[in-house]
């Protein structure tokens, strides 16, 4: 049986186990499976902040047995696009998994995951196409290719993902629905700082007056929330408002602000039922994105 544990935790002791090849994985679920015990996953890009760990906590409550992936996807990174810089810290995601006591990290190599010729995707086509895939093409065909690879290789009965990457959860549970996958995909809410930023790893490319103006993101969606909750379901003025407030930053710049139908991702004029109001914006160097779904 081939386990290879990183390099990188060999002065730590953990009582989890880190695999780094696909047969080993495989071997792993195998066992587990036989045993009747429930495997839930949790994606990740590593560098994990609190948003990750409460995505593990809510696994544990799931299943028997939590599997992390920690992979930074090379192919949902266009030319140009920060996978090179994307920050990395391996050994202290494992010390935080760890005190979770996640049962396995699975963290496999480029090769392992994308073998010499490869040339198979997956593509969801049209919900790929609005919103950060206008922006960012071939972003989602290379997200739904990862994501279909781990499924098939961890083949978990749950998987987590967080809401504040709202299209990359609809994508996935719509290729879920469309292949037959037999895995239950879960959103998990949106995890926030103090003062209302949505945790993510690339925050820490903010500086501190990136990250103070960075505010202006949550600041704008709660303003909507609150017009909607006294009866405005008009897209046009909805938009308006949060346009107003991010301008009123001179460090965001904004690339998308949206107003759509909640499960097709399609732009919407009037909110019916309920509606996802999304938003892109970079500071500096980090692009944020949040969300906001409205009910009326």
């Amino acid at each position: 049986m081939d386990w290879v544990v990183s390099t990188a935790t060999l002065q730590l002791i953990f009582t989890m186990q880190i695999i780094e090849t696909v047969y080993a994985m495989r071997d792993w679920s195998e066992r587990e499976r036989r045993e009747d015990r429930r495997i839930a996953l949790v994606p990740t890009m590593g560098f994990l902040h609190e948003g990750h760990l409460s995505l593990v906590r809510d696994a544990k409550k799931r299943a028997d047995r939590v599997v992390v992936s920690i992979f930074i996807n090379p192919i949902q990174f266009a030319p140009g696009e920060d996978f090179a810089a994307y920050p990395r810290d391996f050994e202290r995601d494992c010390q935080l998994l760890e005190i979770d006591k996640t049962d396995i990290v699975f963290h496999p190599a480029v090769a392992a995951m994308y073998p010499d010729g490869a040339e198979t995707y997956v593509e969801v086509e049209k919900l790929s196409r609005p919103l950060c895939g206008a922006t960012r093409p071939g972003h989602f065909r290379g997200v739904a290719t990862a994501v279909a690879k781990l499924f098939n290789v961890i083949r978990p009965h749950v998987a987590i993902f967080g809401q504040k990457d709202y299209q990359q959860l609809q994508v996935i549970r719509k290729m879920v629905r469309d292949l037959g996958m037999e895995v239950e995909i879960l959103g998990h809410p949106i995890v926030r700082e103090a003062d209302g930023l949505a945790m993510s790893s690339r925050n820490a490319y903010l500086t501190p007056d990136e990250r103070r103006a960075a505010v202006c993101l949550c600041r704008s969606l709660c303003k909507a929330e609150r017009l909607v909750r006294r009866g405005e379901t008009s897209a046009q003025s909805l938009l308006s408002l949060v346009r107003a407030e991010l301008a009123k930053e001179p460090l965001a710049h904004v690339e998308y602000v949206k107003l759509c139908d909640s499960e097709t991702l399609i732009e919407i004029e009037t909110i019916h039922r309920t509606a996802l109001l999304a938003l892109a914006v970079r500071f500096g160097k980090a692009r944020l994105i949040d969300n906001r779904v409205l009910t009326r």
